[in-house]
């Protein structure tokens, strides 16, 4: 029997040691699993920091955009509303040039001719026509003196009547 006390003494002495190893390698187990927890609790902590930050700037960036596109509407505003008034006057010049234009039209030159301002420029004589010579040629000459003197159908009319000389003048 004390070869059996001695065998339940080694069983219960081993059952102990098993026990406790199992309590070890729980404890074990436990503390690895809270290790590794904690890092993964780390590492998600981290990321979500990232990407806070990230949406924080995104954020910024927005409200930057947003604060530009107000500015530039403002400013539109602005450049707008100058530019109705530079129109407004603008047009207001303008009716005031037609204006002053449409007098001065209606108002009759009456300058005294001064030598030193006025420019006229050389005449040519008038030729005489009294039937000696060729009408077409008087003609032809006729037409060179009054383009090159500037006259009008008015003046050249008068001009011709008075160049006439003997039986061509009879003939008026």
């Amino acid at each position: 029997m004390a070869e059996n006390a001695d065998l339940l003494a080694l069983l219960a002495e081993m059952k102990k040691s098993m026990e406790k190893g199992q309590e070890e390698m729980k404890e074990e187990m436990r503390k690895g699993q809270k290790e590794m927890k904690n890092q993964i609790q780390s590492h998600v902590e981290s990321k979500v920091g990232e990407i806070k930050d990230h949406v924080n700037s995104c954020i910024e960036k927005i409200e930057d955009v947003q604060s530009v596109k107000r500015e530039i509407g403002e400013v539109k505003g602005e450049v707008e509303r100058k530019i109705g008034e530079v129109k407004e006057k603008v047009q207001v010049k303008i009716g005031d040039l037609e204006k002053r234009l449409s007098e001065l039209e209606d108002r009759p030159i009456n300058y005294p001719a001064n030598p030193d301002l006025t420019y006229s420029r050389p005449t040519v004589q008038s030729l005489t026509f009294g039937g000696q010579t060729s009408w077409t040629v008087f003609k032809t000459q006729f037409d060179v003196v009054s383009s090159a003197n500037g006259w009008n159908n008015r003046v050249k009319a008068s001009q011709l009547v008075t160049s006439l000389r003997g039986s061509a003048a009879e003939v008026l």
